[in-house]
């Protein structure tokens, strides 16, 4: 028997590529589903969340910008570090949402497909989203879909890999940038990828995670003028209306899940991808 003493993972958060402490110097257990200490991760406060959207507005411009053909290859890019890391996926996936290991890998494979699935679309958006329009008169009229801006999602709180990857990926596959807050009792496989994204091409901002208490920050993020859309998948019940009102003080779009959390299982369709999308409309004479 051994009488070393285990040293204990204290995680800190992700926001502009980087690994901040929080700023509020917080802590919180992680415990999996027996019980069993797993580490100590970061409590993130309003502070954290406001440079989180500065994170994201800054990385904006950059991310929105690039061809689809270069977000895909990045995306994709992503996929391959999820596959290279995927024992690490299955043993936190099966810690944190219980279960045996043969479900977790099940669950972490789909996963990874999921982020490929998003990675094919981005050069795609643009031709089955958009439209180039019937008129009358000397006209060309084009819809083109156009990023929304920077997106804050909670997570959902019971699917921490499947369900992060179904609500993130779509998101900045069609050019849009994220604050995420994780789930606040699972949040391992969030903090996981985050380390993923460092090592990847994704440029720093584009998504900013968070751990900690999503009741504390979600209003936060709900309040913030500066972020575009919100995502309450995995908002608590009892907080959506308000999260609502408090979006609407700045006209976000907003996704709200009032029932159960999706069957994060079943393929996806082009929904996530269409919600933080905003439709513009081009005019132009013919001959000019």
């Amino acid at each position: 028997m051994s009488d070393r003493l285990a040293v204990a993972k204290t995680y800190k958060l992700y926001l502009g590529g980087k690994f901040p402490r929080s700023e509020s110097g917080r802590t919180y257990q992680v415990r999996d589903s027996r019980g069993t200490f797993l580490a100590n991760a970061a409590q993130a406060s309003r502070k954290d969340v406001r440079d989180a959207v500065v994170a994201a507005r800054k990385a904006f411009g950059g991310w929105s910008g690039a061809t689809a053909y270069n977000r895909g290859q990045v995306l994709y890019r992503v996929a391959e570090l999820l596959e290279g890391r995927r024992e690490q996926f299955i043993a936190e996936v099966a810690a944190s949402e219980g279960g045996q290991a043969k479900r977790a890998q099940a669950v972490v494979d789909a996963a990874i497909d999921r982020w490929v699935w998003y990675a094919g679309w981005t050069d795609k958006i643009a031709t089955v989203l958009g439209a180039a329009n019937p008129v009358a008169g000397p006209y060309f009229s084009f819809s083109v879909p156009e990023p929304t801006g920077v997106v804050g999602i909670c997570a959902p709180q019971s699917s921490s890999l499947l369900g992060l990857v179904s609500v993130l990926a779509p998101v900045i596959a069609s050019g849009n940038t994220a604050v995420l807050l994780t789930s606040q009792d699972r949040p391992l496989p969030a903090i996981t990828l985050s380390e993923v994204l460092a090592t990847s091409d994704v440029p720093g901002g584009v998504v900013n995670i968070l751990t900690g208490r999503t009741a504390e920050l979600a209003p936060w993020l709900a309040a913030h003028a500066d972020v575009n859309a919100l995502d309450l998948t995995g908002a608590p019940k009892d907080t959506i209306a308000d999260l609502e009102e408090a979006a609407a003080g700045t006209v976000k779009r907003v996704l709200a899940v009032r029932g159960n959390e999706p069957d994060w299982t079943k393929q996806p369709d082009v929904s996530r991808l269409r919600r933080f999308l905003e439709t513009k409309t081009v005019w132009h004479p013919m001959g000019v």
